[in-house]
């Protein structure tokens, strides 16, 4: 049959040439009479001596050939003694070999199997097993069956086996009737499985359009939604009728859905500025105890340093510098306050004032620890002090949960052993992450927070920066004075003019700023290729891979990430003979590409050439691709300091990167910028966004468009709407509840 055309292989497996029992891919062989066929894919466990029906297609490999990509398989259970007894010898059942499986074909014949499963307690009365080996036995085949029943019931629906793998993890043997009785609980986990796919099985099921089963789960989904939007809560009415319209049944069905939600506090209520918003159980928490934290540290804060004044005298002696008002200001504030919040755009002296802070604590004996939320802006930080910073999640030691989301080993119970903890980029930090560091604070430790608040909030829920800023109720020094050495950087002081909505200076050609005008997309599109192929490797010696970043607003269009990566591939890294390649989910990944992580993957292995090893790629990690090694579906890639190996099945959360979005590039800088200025969505084009952008050059920035563009960016000055209720919780009083 012609490849692509969907058929059957149906065959005995003699083989099992690779498998990931997380994931399910699994790269098999068949008995096709003399010859062995290769089948891949997520498969069901399967051993050697199954006799399987295999649904899918034949694919021609480049490397290993002829492949059966299988989208389906149904394992036939072996019914008869001689076939159940080659099955069980095979090893299909962990701790039963060739003579264990003659003792129990020979106890218990065609009905072995059966045996096994449901009356562990006759295994355990033959000689050599115990009740506890009858048992494991018993749940191994429940559990292997279970997956191919799971796998079998959502296939039906186009629920992919990866996904069926992962609700298995969570809800087990029972997951069918699990979700025949709730198919919404599908789309309250990370199962890849959307909120129209779970009202698909729910129909099939026969449940009420307006059942309240179905009313809850929208309800919550349309909360869970509004997180990627960074909301933390929504006003009580507007989730009401969100969700209403979302699910198409009448306010009133809702509000009433809503109401028992509440009492039953599967979702939370509270009020913010005398305005009814419901939270998520997870989400509430988090703010609340950042709160209730925060307030306690103001309460109980460290003990101030002495002889401050001297100590910024004699580094002001030693470093043959004279530290500005503000800057003695904020290192008094730092080491006479238990909170200090330091912020202020590029230029102002952040750094210095930082470095000031660490030296005075590390000279009184004082254990200092440094953190960012990225990789990259721990790098930087690490550069920028000489002291080592970590990633908050290596900070906190992150593990995970059977439904993948991070838990932290530093906490409560575990608290982080210092005297001090310092945090740059907090504006990136969301809610969930801040709780997570204020857990594992030990009471009397300094906490100093250093962020630029005019930049874009954090990727996940929450405004953390923004919210403890706003709220007036701990020490903040703002620097805004931009010193010389920064002035003679047109990137720094046409920052400071936009942040402030002033034009920045378009006409220089002899400083670090240039603009280039183009007003057809196609030639701004070709423009950029040259500059990051040619033009400024030539001029400045920049490597496009390591050392120039594409910045645009948007993914879709001519100048969105989508089609700029596309172009950009084909101009930087071009197929070729000695690069291998494999096309994952539509994307052709090459070796060389550069690539992103776009979501935070706890299960994911890395390595560091010191020999030292851990889990967890996160959302912005930059890297390159090393090698695809396509026999064992794995992409290692080179992140900075570390180098993973990704499964094909998680290439969905790697992405081009030689441009990516203003969003996706906070916390890290690069030496050449290239931004493209042409009219877009108005959501896309606003002063925040642009000043975000212009502030990760380090050396070299190049906007290349229209002036108008530039021109509308700095005159919109719209905040994208969060609800968040940090500021809510930090200037209220409690015990008003």
């Amino acid at each position: 049959m012609a490849n692509g055309s969907m058929l059957q292989l149906e065959g005995e497996v003699e083989n099992i040439v690779f498998r990931n029992d997380e994931n399910g891919y699994t790269v098999l062989e068949i008995a096709d009479g003399d010859d062995l066929i290769t089948a891949v894919g997520v498969l069901p466990p399967v051993t050697r001596g199954d006799r399987v029906i295999l649904t899918g297609v034949f694919t021609e490999h480049r490397v290993y050939g002829r492949q059966f990509a299988a989208r389906a398989c149904e394992i036939c259970r072996p019914s008869e003694s001689a076939d159940i007894l080659r099955y069980l010898s095979s090893g299909a059942v962990k701790g039963i070999g060739p003579a264990t499986a003659q003792k129990l074909v020979g106890e218990f014949g065609d009905s072995t199997l059966e045996v096994m499963e449901q009356q562990p307690e006759r295994v355990a009365m033959l000689k050599g097993i115990t009740m506890e080996k009858a048992r494991d036995f018993a749940a191994q085949l429940k559990s292997n069956a279970g997956i191919r029943t799971l796998m079998l019931y959502l296939g039906e629906y186009g629920v992919s086996n990866t996904s069926a793998i992962k609700i298995f993890n969570v809800y087990g043997t029972e997951s069918v009737e699990r979700i025949k009785s709730d198919p919404y609980c599908l789309c309250q986990g990370d199962f890849g499985v959307s909120f129209e796919r779970a009202d698909m099985i729910a129909k099939r099921e026969n449940l009420e359009s307006d059942s309240e089963v179905r009313v809850c789960a929208g309800i919550a989904y349309v909360l869970r939604h509004n997180e990627g939007s960074g909301h933390t809560c929504l006003p009580k009415d507007k989730l009401a009728q969100v969700a209403a319209d979302f699910l198409n049944v009448s306010p009133e069905r809702v509000n009433e859905c809503l109401e028992n939600m509440l009492f039953e506090r599967s979702l939370i209520p509270d009020q913010l500025g005398g305005q009814d918003f419901v939270f998520t159980p997870q989400n509430h928490l988090n703010e609340m105890y950042i709160a209730s934290r925060i307030k306690l540290m103001l309460s109980f804060p460290a003990e101030p340093e002495k002889g401050v004044e001297r100590a910024i005298e004699d580094l002001e002696e030693s470093n043959r510098i004279r530290y500005a008002d503000l800057q003695k200001q904020a290192i008094s504030a730092a080491l006479s306050e238990g909170l200090l919040v330091l912020t202020g755009g590029p230029g102002t002296g952040k750094t210095t004032t930082l470095n000031a802070i660490i030296k005075i604590l590390q000279g009184s004996g004082k254990r200092v620890l440094l953190a960012a939320p990225t990789g990259r802006a721990a790098q930087r930080m690490s550069e920028l002090t000489g002291d080592e910073a970590k990633t908050l999640h290596r900070l906190l030691g992150v593990n995970w949960d059977r439904s993948d989301n991070p838990v932290f080993q530093k906490n409560e119970q575990n608290q982080l052993k210092c005297d001090a903890l310092i945090i740059d980029e907090v504006s990136m930090v969301d809610s969930y992450l801040f709780a997570s560091v204020m857990r594992a604070l030990p009471l009397g430790c300094r906490l100093i927070l250093v962020g630029d608040s005019d930049q874009l909030p954090s990727v996940g829920a929450g405004n953390v920066l923004g919210d403890l800023i706003e709220s007036g109720v701990l020490p903040v020094v703002r620097l805004n004075e931009i010193f010389r050495q920064a002035q003679e950087s047109l990137i720094v002081t046409n920052a400071h003019k936009i942040v402030n909505g002033q034009m920045p200076v378009l006409s220089r050609t002899d400083k670090d700023f240039f603009f280039l005008y183009r007003n057809v997309k196609s030639d701004i599109a070709e423009l950029i290729c040259d500059l990051c192929a040619a033009r400024l490797p030539k001029a400045y010696g920049y490597s496009p891979f390591e050392n120039i970043q594409v910045l645009s607003s948007s993914k879709k269009g001519e100048l969105g990430t989508a089609e700029l990566n596309e172009r950009l591939q084909a101009r930087l890294n071009p197929p070729a003979e000695e690069k291998a390649e494999a096309t994952v989910g539509g994307k052709t990944f090459r070796e060389g590409d550069k690539v992103m992580q776009i979501k935070n993957n706890y299960d994911i292995r890395w390595s560091r050439e010191n020999g030292e090893m851990g889990e967890g790629v996160f959302n912005g990690d930059i890297g390159i691709i090393e090698k695809i090694d396509r026999r064992n579906k794995l992409i290692r890639v080179c992140f900075d300091d570390k180098t993973a190996s990704i499964g094909f099945d998680d290439c969905a959360d790697l992405d081009f990167s030689y441009a990516v979005t203003v969003h996706k590039s906070q916390g890290n800088e690069f030496d050449a910028v290239i931004i493209p200025m042409f009219a877009g969505p108005p959501q896309l084009c606003y002063r925040n966004l642009l000043y975000t952008a212009v502030t990760r050059a380090k050396k070299t920035l190049i906007l290349i468009g229209v002036p108008q563009t530039v021109e509308y960016m700095v005159n919109n000055n719209r905040h994208t709407k969060r609800y968040t209720a940090l500021k809510y919780f930090l200037t209220r009083d409690e015990s008003l509840y």
